[in-house]
């Protein structure tokens, strides 16, 4: 008999179980001997009585296996273990030659490979001995070894990847792998989502490594204490039988209930699940289910396919009572220097109102979103978007969200898709592109055949890596040939097609005194050369002209001068910052194409500076025209003063005031751009976080003599524990259509409790004193569930679908996948 009469405590075993063996309290085993081995520098002295060791000694012996003398001598793991040993400690051990049995009594420690054993009691049974003269086979996956632990009480098996299993009864292999359980509980780690899984059953069997089954059993990502006091979990899935097949990386249930705040919502007879440890595994994602005027009782129940490591695809049925079924999918892949996104829909259905009243002939109705991009190498990348869809209004009847994103290096507005392909360059000093791109409006004021094609489109730029002067150089060339068959203007005409070829040299210094008075001086030099078709000959006529080439010569000369100060104010840096550009330019020539039928006057090309707005952030600019087409001449002075306020502990506040004075009138611009006057409208733009979790902005153009609001946009910004939200308001005399837009935004969440809480958000055009949607909902959320119910309600507004309602539930259970898109 052994025994160790010093318990170690739980968390310090790992650490002082060297200090154990040394004082002889604990057993290294090979599992492969047959008779008690011992090495001739480590083994005790002949003389030493059975059942005893020398103090001070590492043993290299098994209690609880012979040996063989044959086998080589294999590498030492990091804990100082070879292959095929253990360690064994407890309180006291008890060795049966005769029946070949070990028993291990009080805080029993098993460590053997890559997992651990703890127990009250343990009984190990060795395999009986082979006949005698017969070697004992290799131990392999198809001959494992036969002896039989039994362990009692407060069982433990601690995996190296987290994974714990406990039991209060335990019998295993004597490899730890094969067992049965009694009362067994299972924890696993999520990776994705850095959370526990616990999955328990009345009885288990761990057939292999691979395979685990248990019966009448539970799972739930969901705290099960509070503490030392049993909670019910938050949602569970509870059936008769759980099988967890670690190669394949599920976990199968048969007669399945899920189970949310106690209350079971849905039976399966088969169900199952990706196993926490995947990181990607095939199954089925959260749902989305809905009540709506449109489609009626909508059920859209998304599957992800996991076809490789690099690639997955999304199908996305969605199942409507009013209206035909709508197949949603979405195809993902990655490759060693790109990717590949594909998002289609499609169905079969005729047209319908708001109220799901079908009308017209049935017709295939179908999107594509999608995507592709590949790094070729340090310097190249190619890719494309392909952005259309069959109905205008397809995305607002089926509720298709993330629509509108960026998906290439060209954005179109809102409401509208774009097709691009692109070849892009750049390393330090240069960067160059060629694309091509059509755009689909899905406006009700767009008519799709005044859109233009460009193709191509090429932009280059070099920055001289030498100073010129003592300043930087960059050099620009720029194309794009754009093919219209409509004008935007009178459909009545042809559309213009444009060819345009320019080079630019643009240089610039910049000096700083000591007493801080910052100097920038700037030089920029251009050429364009257009070749257009399809202009008008004359004031009033509809006649056109064939091909005509127009080219011009532009430039601009000026300096940046800044002077910022700042004075320490408490607890707080106050900044004054004056900022001046002066810029000169000769009468620039402008490309005609037209003339206005009710004035006369001449129109000018216009195709890459149509959506301009004057603020704070356009007017620093020497030309304020953000495309090539239009050119901002004559003599000007851009002038602001700004005033920052930084407090220490992170506080901010900043005011700008600005304007821009001309030598003349320019009708170039807009008469609603507020820059056509010698006095321009005056620009303001402030913005403050005067405590933390609040911020708020505002940005406004004034009329120059009467300082009425031409157009403002402010928000209001609020995050806390308790509450978070948004506002947001926009009101422009003259918005981007030429009509005019006043806008409001805002939404929020506010936490009633810690789990429960309300929602809300709405947009309100009020130009037409509608909602274009408003929702109004509740939530409950906790570590492994979040449950909202949201009820919306869009009016009907001019030129888009008419009024409707909808009710809508979405579920989201931790390690069961979230939503694929929302809006």
């Amino acid at each position: 008999m052994w025994s160790r009469r010093r318990k170690l405590p739980a968390s310090g075993r790992s650490f002082a179980i060297k200090r154990t063996l040394l004082a002889g309290a604990a057993i290294a085993a090979c599992w492969p001997a047959t008779v008690l081995a011992q090495p001739a520098d480590v083994g005790p002295p002949a003389s030493a009585p059975e059942g005893q060791r020398e103090r001070g000694q590492i043993l290299n012996e098994n209690p609880l296996r012979p040996s063989d003398r044959s086998r080589p001598t294999a590498p030492v793991h990091t804990d100082n273990l070879k292959p095929g040993e253990l360690y064994l400690e407890a309180d006291r051990i008890v060795r049966d030659d005769k029946n070949g049995v070990t028993t291990a009594e009080g805080s029993v420690e098993v460590r053997y490979e890559d997992r651990t054993l703890r127990a009250d009691r343990l009984v190990y049974k060795e395999a009986p001995p082979p006949p005698a003269g017969e070697p004992r086979p290799p131990q392999t996956k198809e001959t494992p070894a036969q002896g039989v632990i039994r362990a009692y009480g407060h069982v433990e098996v601690i995996h190296d990847d987290g994974t714990v299993e406990y039991a209060d009864e335990m019998v295993l292999d004597d490899k730890l792998q094969a067992g049965v359980a009694l009362a067994f509980a299972l924890r696993m780690h999520d990776r994705r989502l850095n959370q526990n899984i616990e999955i328990a059953g009345a009885s288990a069997v761990r057939r292999s490594d691979d395979i685990q089954e248990l019966n009448k059993a539970i799972y739930t990502p969901c705290p099960i204490c509070v503490g030392d006091t049993p909670k019910s979990p938050t949602w569970s899935i509870t059936a008769d039988r759980v099988v967890q097949d670690k190669v394949r990386r599920v976990i199968y249930y048969r007669h399945a209930k899920i189970r949310v705040l106690g209350v079971p919502l849905l039976y399966f007879p088969v169900f199952w699940h990706a196993d926490p440890s995947a990181e990607r595994q095939s199954g089925l994602l959260a749902p989305r289910v809905g009540i709506s005027s449109r489609r009626g009782f909508s059920y859209e129940q998304p599957y992800l396919l996991v076809i490789s490591p690099s690639a997955d695809l999304i199908l996305s049925p969605q199942f409507n009572t009013k209206v035909n079924p709508f197949l949603n999918t979405w195809y993902r892949q990655r490759f060693n220097n790109g990717l590949i996104d594909l998002r289609f829909g499609y169905t079969y259905e005729r047209n319908v109102d708001s109220s799901g009243n079908p009308f017209g002939a049935e017709t295939s109705r179908s999107y594509s979103l999608s995507r592709g991009a590949f790094q070729l190498d340090n310097h190249w990348t190619v890719g494309f978007t392909a952005e259309r869809t069959s109905d205008p209004l397809l995305f607002d009847k089926y509720d298709i969200g993330r629509v509108y994103e960026a998906r290439g290096p060209y954005v179109a507005d809102d409401q509208r898709l774009i097709s691009q392909v692109y070849a892009i360059r750049q390393d330090e000093h240069s960067y160059a592109s060629v694309a091509a791109f059509s755009i689909q409006g899905l406006r009700p004021t767009d008519i799709n055949s005044t859109f233009p094609v460009a193709a191509p489109l090429v932009d280059t730029r070099f920055d001289v890596p030498d100073d010129l002067l003592g300043g930087r150089l960059r050099l620009n060339a720029s194309g794009v040939a754009l093919t219209r068959s409509q004008s935007p203007t009178d459909p009545a005409l042809p559309g213009i097609d444009s060819r345009r070829v320019t080079t630019e040299a643009d240089w610039q210094r910049t000096f700083t005194s000591t007493a801080g008075l910052r100097v920038v001086p700037f030089v920029d030099l251009r050429v364009d050369g257009y070749n257009l078709n399809g202009l008008q000959t004359g004031p009033g006529t509809g006649n056109t002209s064939s091909w005509k080439t127009v080219s011009r010569g532009l430039a601009v000369a000026g300096a940046d001068i800044s002077y910022p100060v700042y004075r320490r104010v408490d607890d707080a840096t106050v900044v004054l910052e004056p900022l001046l550009q002066l810029a000169a330019s000769p009468k620039a020539s402008q490309v005609r194409i037209s003339f206005d039928p009710t004035t006369g006057k001449p129109v000018y090309l216009d195709e890459d500076s149509i959506a301009f707005e004057y603020d704070e952030t356009t007017l620093f600019r020497a030309d304020k025209f953000p495309g090539y087409d239009l050119y901002e001449d004559g003599l000007r002075v851009n002038a602001a003063g700004r005033v920052s306020v930084l407090w220490d502990d992170g506080r901010r506040a900043s005011l700008l005031v600005g304007r821009t004075w001309r030598d003349s009138r320019n009708m170039i611009f807009s008469p609603s751009s507020g820059l056509t006057t010698v006095w321009s409208d005056w620009i303001l733009a402030a913005d403050a976080q005067p405590w933390k979790g609040f911020s708020a902005f505002v940005r406004a153009r004034l009329d120059t003599n009467t300082l009425a609001v031409h157009r403002i946009e402010a928000g209001v910004n609020v995050a806390s524990k308790w509450v978070s939200g948004y506002v947001r308001y926009l009101s422009d005399d003259q918005g981007i259509n030429g009509v005019p837009l006043k806008n409001a935004d805002l939404g929020g969440d506010l936490n009633v409790t810690q789990h429960w809480g309300l929602s809300a958000n709405g947009n309100r055009d009020l130009i037409q004193n509608a909602w274009v949607n408003r929702d109004v909902g509740v939530f409950y959320k906790d570590e492994c569930i979040r449950v909202d119910v949201f009820y919306r309600h869009e009016d009907a507004i001019i030129g888009r679908l008419t009024a409707s309602d909808q009710l809508s539930v979405r579920l989201t259970l931790a390690t069961l996948g979230g939503p694929i898109y929302g809006r």
